[in-house]
């Protein structure tokens, strides 16, 4: 099995961060809603820096959430929303502490077949079904987790050769087709909520 690797035109720290950390690869999915999925999966290592430690699930789940606010809001922030979204990092981190161990990759080790893990990813909060379809279509493509059918739990995003979401960048030009892809689909939803 080849192991290919998430590459996002971000610092080359948050890459490695993303490939060697499971949760820090988690929470850039949590956080990749409404701000550019560059911003997204760069902002667990900039969390890692503001914390001095690598990421730990127990002490975030635990973290005061006043606190944890205060290092999301800090400027740069790492989301739009802030307090919306540490709340929503504290609540993944809990989950993951009372069902995983606190270990971000038992949430896919040993799943029987891509549905049990699209539904264990979509258990976590926040994760709708398109969510976890993206997240099960990255993990697929990206870090070789490949249970049985995990293209079919991963719907249109597990098509090999698409450009669709995070899960199909590699290089400049892959997230350039995958923006060019989200755009269209939110031009034609836009479309068809207007009737036009």
């Amino acid at each position: 099995m080849v192991r290919m690797t998430l590459v996002l035109p971000i610092d080359p720290e948050a890459n490695r961060l993303l490939e060697r950390s499971p949760l820090a690869l988690l929470l850039g999915m949590v956080l990749d809603q409404q701000i550019p999925m560059e911003k997204a999966f760069s902002s667990p290592y900039v969390l890692a820096q503001r914390l001095g430690h690598e990421l730990d699930a127990a002490e975030l789940a635990g973290y005061d959430p006043e606190a944890l606010v205060a290092l999301f809001a800090q400027p740069p922030a790492l989301h739009r929303f802030p307090k919306a979204m540490a709340a929503r990092v504290q609540e993944v981190c809990q989950v993951l502490v009372e069902r995983y161990d606190g270990d971000a990759a038992l949430l896919w080790a040993e799943v029987a077949d891509g549905p049990e893990l699209l539904r264990r990813v979509s258990a976590l909060p926040g994760f709708g079904r398109q969510k976890a379809q993206i997240f099960v279509a990255l993990l697929g493509k990206r870090f070789g987790v490949t249970p049985q059918d995990w293209r079919k739990a991963a719907g249109d995003y597990g098509d090999p050769g698409a450009y669709r979401s995070v899960a199909d960048v590699t290089d400049a030009d892959s997230l350039r087709r995958v923006r060019e892809f989200k755009q269209q689909a939110k031009a034609a939803a836009k479309a068809k909520a207007t009737g036009g």
